[in-house]
């Protein structure tokens, strides 16, 4: 997906994880997905550079779809979408 196609997208959950070191964001983004809805989108904020590798590490490994990161102002946005 593009960087304008990731811009668009609707999240059903927004966790903002900046300032939060390795391991909080990716620990966020795992008691958040339950909140989202199977095909829904998650999206986690997060100034830590560990989360860019973490996050899709975490998705393919218990079945979600990691589809993409988008540079914020100081920050990524990292999208994953629920699968299961």
């Amino acid at each position: 997906m593009s960087d304008s196609d990731l811009s668009s997208v609707q999240a059903a959950k927004v966790i903002d994880a900046r300032g939060s070191a390795c391991p909080g964001p990716l620990l966020e983004a795992k008691k958040a997905i339950g909140a989202v809805p199977v095909g829904g989108v998650l999206e986690i904020w997060s100034n830590d550079l560990g989360t860019k590798k973490d996050i899709p590490l975490w998705a393919k490994k218990v079945g979600h779809e990691y589809i993409g990161v988008v540079a914020g102002e100081g920050y990524e946005r990292i999208f994953v979408t629920r699968k299961k």
